[in-house]
């Protein structure tokens, strides 16, 4: 790492480079390193100083010639002179520019060959430790992968251990050496040297508060692990102060072993300002350094990295990262610290691939939930902190599986593994002072409106709701598709649209009735308001928050609210408020992702869950943004669950995998993989209550107070969590939440469970509800001797084949087109056998008649000669079915054209944003993949022209808007004070309403917000008002946001004609040069001529 005196050599004003750092001479030593970059410094300082003196010989040289000129040429240097000096100006600077790329480079090479011999001695450490703990991690060590010094520092670490091996062991007849002796005893002084550190008070250099005895704890395992060469996961419950831990330990590298850094903290967007005031806060001698902004403010933010001269760590986001990936490649860190670090959990994410090609010493991994799901993402955290060590995946999971079902014995080797790398405590276990919480289920019914929308939904798609469906990707995303929309009726029907009753409409007691959670809130709120308490209301649909917010507008309580398009700084304004001493604010309505993460909300003491969440990590990260250090009440979390609905099986599957948590992950260890729902458990989820709602509309909810319904929920929730608590690991691993089906499979002994899937779904056939025929009675005679003389009815037709059940291939989904043809095919061959005729063309079609018989002969031709698709036809369908961009609806394709429109198609992070912001989920890969296609195949989509032609005419728009804003930087950076300086060219008069003084301060304001941009004329509007220039001026003062853009549109034309007008001057100066130089030569020309002439009978031409 370049000390601080060669990084403040670097000038922060000079052009940047870009250069990536050679790695190549990573055996050199410091010493060399050093003499490198002090040749190189005073090279530096000797060009810049012959510079200077150059510069100041140019100034003697001009003033000398000064006085000698002055009666001459007064008007100053010419334009060629002025351009001469421009060139050399521009010469210095590239000059200067390569000069300190060059430096950079040395600075990189440098950092990594010191980084290079640091991870070296690492290894030995970190092996011979972790030898010392377990012989498991030799299993694990694959040589073939290891680099050259991994595996000489593994064999000293080898050897070193089986010595000590050998002197413990007391019946071996051996004697030692003197060597050996000798030897021993300077490792044993060495391990000495190395003594363990341990904090039993709050270290000097951190200020804020005491930290408290388990927070020591954490940062004396943390340096062990640094002093072992170890990376680790700090895996405390949330709420626990992982922030701070974090935080002290990197002052302690920067106080007690002088490692300054540098050091990168990569963390979600929405807590980077709390991980920079935490820094500020609790260690102030670290300078910290928040790396997040525009497109156009990261060239100054990359310039400040590289130059690394002002920060010991850099603060930035997962997204930054992926951004600026070549920039965080080139330095050489000291730590890496991933904060919600479940992030990396997969190996094959951009961000966990882009993250491992960063050059460091160490890894830190925090997260408060590290092994939600399965072996194969503990493998992947391990492989991310030791990839010498947990190099393959199929041998970390082959190794556990091949310990048989012995439950114990997997658990105990487990354990071993984790034991080195990770720490985890729960607050029940390290923080006495906070009361444990309390959750109590809910359990409320349904009104009659939202049971007729719940029988709507099944009764719409019956086949998928009986499990009776096509192919299984097709089945499973219809089942998905309804399992959404049941839980959207449990929560509110006035999700749905046409569900509220208007126009026109009111915020009335209906908002209440027509939803059974609503009406249990609103009498649980009544009763919390009364004790005094504060609540959080957490969704996980944005939707659901804007019907509770018009409840607290009707019941008047005031409320704060977060949601995933909550600007950061209303976020930050928002927690503020509601923490303040005394606030008014009673209810904080939150999403439960976006609300989830950084917001401590400890002021609160009721928790409710609207909804639930598949995954109970996610509820329990949002709960305990009350739950956490600071709370001095007893929490308490309501969960609302529809009785009889899908909500009562999906809190079943939640229940089991919490439990699974509570066996695993709270004591380091894992579980096999545990797969998200499959086709038949969301039948079952779907299935469970249905009968009960097709039997009745009536509503279900509960008129009785709300103090025996939560006496009864009490009860219910006691009984949940005692059916799970006596289940051990290989119970739930092997549990159904078809609980309520087991006597269905069962018979005799035998489960048939296994058995034909179509035989179960006829047992479990749920009918739609009875629609009862009405019989008409009929007066034609015709009608009666019809029916009088029928002697028997037709026989059975035979059977024929099932409508093929293939997707709507949408053309903005770009399928392969092999899959179109297949189709295609398969759809004829079905019409050939059902004796379909093409009886005429389509209505869109143009031709004569000839053309349009023609055109029916050929597709009723296609028809006869299709044949089925063969196997493996079919099997390359549905290969080719998952080809395409599925997941890509009509919406999200409009919301993506649009954002192109509007933010011109190569801002794919701004059109990320823009599509978010339109509720089109879809992250910044996602849209990285579908551009790249579309671009590609764009002319495959219908009237392709109008949208092409509507994106380059947005991209026009932006072109012209940032032409506008470049005149009008160039405008005022002319004038130091451009308020008072600014002179603008009016065409004939000004106009009888506004001052120049007035024009000027539109035109400044209209520069510093950006022409075009979110509401800048109302910014515009503020700004005058607050101005003191205006203060008694209410002509401007009184003028409207429209008004103020009409006089910024006049005074941008003004500007536009002033900078035309200046090039056409340009033009003509130009071009009167061109033609005076061009008369010049030819008269130059004629004179020559004529002095030939004038000689004749001369030996040669004379030329004067």
């Amino acid at each position: 790492m370049p000390s601080k005196t060669g990084r403040q050599s670097e000038s922060e004003d000079s052009p940047m480079e870009d250069v990536s750092p050679d790695t190549s001479d990573v055996g050199d030593d410091s010493s060399a390193q050093n003499q490198t970059r002090e040749e190189s410094e005073e090279q530096q300082s000797s060009r810049t100083a012959s510079d200077g003196e150059a510069d100041e010989s140019m100034d003697v040289e001009s003033d000398g010639g000064a006085d000698d000129s002055m009666d001459v040429d007064t008007s100053g240097p010419s334009k060629k002179e002025i351009r001469e000096m421009e060139k050399v100006q521009r010469r210095k600077e590239r000059e200067a520019a390569k000069s300190k790329a060059q430096k950079r480079k040395a600075n990189f090479e440098a950092d990594n060959a010191v980084l290079a011999n640091k991870k070296a001695a690492d290894a030995q450490k970190r092996y011979a430790y972790l030898m010392g703990q377990t012989e498991i991690f030799s299993h694990f060590i694959n040589l073939s992968k290891m680099k050259g010094a991994d595996v000489s520092a593994l064999e000293e670490a080898t050897d070193y251990q089986k010595a000590k091996e050998v002197a413990k062991d007391g019946s071996r007849r051996h004697r030692k050496t003197e060597k050996e002796e000798d030897e021993e005893m300077l490792q044993t002084a060495e391990d000495e040297v190395e003594a363990e550190v341990v904090f039993s008070e709050t270290p000097h250099y951190v200020k804020f508060n005491p930290m408290r005895d388990y927070q020591l704890q954490g940062l004396t395992w943390l340096i062990s692990l640094f002093k072992n060469g170890i990376n680790g996961i700090l895996a405390d419950e949330m709420g626990l102060g992982k922030t701070l831990q974090t935080i002290s330990f990197l002052g302690y590298l920067k106080h007690f072993q002088q490692i300054d850094g540098p050091h990168v903290v990569i963390v979600p967007k929405s807590t980077l300002h709390n991980w920079e005031a935490e820094f500020n806060r609790w260690v102030p001698s670290i300078k910290a350094f928040m790396f997040h902004g525009l497109k156009d403010d990261r060239p100054k933010l990359v310039e400040r990295l590289l130059a690394q001269e002002d920060w010991d760590v850099v603060i930035t986001s997962y997204e930054m990262c992926l951004l600026e990936k070549s920039s965080f490649k080139k330095i050489a860190w000291q730590y890496i610290v991933i904060d919600e670090a479940h992030r990396i959990k997969n190996e094959n994410s951009a961000l966990s691939q882009i993250v491992r090609e960063f050059k460091c010493r160490n890894r830190l991994l925090l997260t408060g939930t590290p092994l939600q799901n399965n072996l194969h993402e503990l493998w992947a955290l391990l492989n991310f902190l030791l990839p010498d060590i947990f190099s393959s995946a199929e041998d970390f999971d082959n190794w556990f599986e091949a310990q048989g079902g012995d439950q114990d014995s997997v658990v105990s080797q487990l354990h071993k593994v984790l034991r080195p790398f990770l720490l985890r405590r729960i607050k029940a276990d390290v923080e006495k002072s906070l009361l444990p919480k309390k959750r109590v289920n809910i359990y409320v019914g349904m009104s009659t409106m939202q049971r007729n929308w719940y029988k709507k939904i099944l009764e719409k798609d019956i086949d998928a709701v009986n499990g009776a469906m096509g192919s299984k990707k097709e089945s499973k995303t219809r089942l998905q598709n309804i399992v959404m929309q049941l839980r959207k009726c449990c929560n509110h029907p006035y999700l749905f649209d046409g569900a509220e009753p208007g126009p026109p409409f009111t915020t009335d007691e209906h908002l209440v009735e027509n939803a059974g959670k609503m009406v249990i809130l609103d009498k649980l709120l009544k009763r919390c308001k009364e004790k005094g308490s504060r609540v959080l209301l957490f969704s996980q649909m944005s939707r659901v928050l804007d019907i509770l917010e018009d409840y607290c507008v009707f019941r008047e309580y005031e409320y704060c609210r977060i949601d995933g398009n909550t600007p950061h700084e209303d976020r930050v304004a928002s927690i503020d408020e509601y923490n303040k001493p005394g606030s008014s604010k009673y209810i904080f309505l939150l999403t439960t992702r976006a609300g989830g993460l950084g917001i401590n909300l400890a002021t609160a003491d009721t928790v409710i869950m609207y909804d639930n969440d598949w995954n109970p990590q996610v509820d329990l990260q949002a709960e305990d943004r009350a739950h956490r250090i600071g709370q001095k009440k007893q929490v308490v979390v309501f969960r609302f669950i529809t009785e009889n609905a899908i909500e009562e099986r999906v809190i079943d599957r939640a229940t089991q995998k919490l439990r699974l948590d509570q066996l695993v992950i709270q004591q380091g260890r894992a579980v096999q993989q545990a797969k998200s729902a499959s086709k038949d458990e969301l039948v079952s989820m779907i299935q469970h209550g249905a009968e009960d709602i097709f039997k009745s509309s009536a509503s279900t909810i509960s008129g009785d107070a709300i103090d025996d319904i939560l006496q009864r929920s009490e009860a219910k929730t006691a009984e949940l969590e005692e059916k799970y608590s006596g289940m051990g690991l290989d119970d739930l691993q092997n549990f159904s939440t078809q609980q309520g089906q087991q006597s269905v499979y069962e018979w005799e002994g035998e489960d048939f469970r296994n058995t034909d899937k179509a035989k179960a779904i006829g047992m479990n056939w749920i009918g739609p509800g009875k629609r009862e025929k009405k019989k008409v009675t009929t007066y034609s005679e015709n009608e009666y001797y019809r029916v009088a003389l029928q002697t028997g009815g037709r026989g059975p037709s035979k059977d024929k084949a099932p409508k093929p059940k293939n997707p709507t291939l949408h053309d903005f989904q770009f399928w392969p087109k092999r899959l179109h043809d297949l189709q295609d095919r398969e759809e004829k061959a079905y019409q050939r056998e059902q004796g379909y005729k093409v009886t005429k063309a389509p209505d869109d079609f143009e031709g004569t008649d000839d053309e349009k018989a023609a055109w029916v002969e050929s597709e009723q031709a296609k028809i006869d000669d299709a044949e089925p698709l063969t196997e493996k036809e079919l099997a390359e369908k549905e290969t080719l079915r998952a080809k395409g961009f599925d997941n890509w609806n009509r919406q999200d394709f409009k919301a993506f054209t649009k954002a192109c429109e509007k933010c011109g198609r190569d801002d794919l992070e701004g059109i990320q944003q823009d599509m978010v912001a339109s509720e089109s989920q879809k992250t910044l890969e996602e849209v990285h993949e579908y551009s790249a296609v579309f671009w590609r195949r764009y002319k495959e989509i219908e009237k392709w022209e109008k949208i092409i032609e509507n994106i380059e005419k947005g991209e026009g728009k932006l072109r012209q808007r940032q032409e506008i804003q470049d005149a009008l930087t160039a405008k005022v950076k002319q004038h130091r004070s451009p308020l008072q300086q600014l002179q603008i060219k009016y065409l004939q008069t000004r106009g009888k309403n506004y001052t120049e003084e007035e024009d000027r301060f539109l035109l400044v304001m209209l520069e510093k917000f950006g022409y075009g941009s979110e509401d800048v004329y109302e910014k515009i509007r503020d700004e005058v008002r607050k101005s003191p220039l205006f203060r008694f001026d209410w002509f401007i003062k009184s003028r409207t946001a429209i008004e103020i853009q009409r006089r910024c549109t006049t005074l941008i034309g003004l500007i536009s004609k002033e900078i035309a007008g200046e090039e056409e001057e340009e033009e003509k100066v130009e071009k009167g040069k061109r033609k005076a130089k061009e008369d010049g030569r030819g008269a130059g020309k004629k004179g020559k001529v004529e002095e030939e002439v004038k000689t004749p009978g001369s030996g040669r031409k004379a030329r004067k």
